[in-house]
């Protein structure tokens, strides 16, 4: 498995930030194609991030051509006009152990 990780840190309104995430983003990044799985949290802890989105695909390929998709840029682009102090995203691969 890979996944893309993405953290979004201190939004200028949580509530608002979380509701139009969900209106708005959630159905951009289940229409990207290769998706297998797509989970969010709310960590609630000081220095956490506010939420976190993980996105999960089968393997590396699968990774590049979703990161390729007129789909996955439709949701980077929204992902853009949330009003959060930062957004930080990291991929990799995931080891079961």
């Amino acid at each position: 498995m890979h996944k893309i990780t993405v953290q979004y840190f201190d939004p200028a309104d949580g509530e608002a930030f979380e509701a139009a995430y969900r209106d708005r983003h959630v159905p951009l990044v289940k229409a990207v194609p290769g998706l297998e799985r797509f989970t969010l949290s709310l960590p609630g802890a000081d220095g956490a991030p506010y939420l976190v989105a993980e996105l999960w695909f089968a393997d590396d390929v699968a990774l590049v051509a979703a990161r390729s998709s007129a789909e996955m840029v439709a949701a980077a682009n929204d992902a853009e006009t949330y009003d959060v102090a930062r957004r930080f995203t990291f991929a990799g691969a995931v080891e079961d152990l």
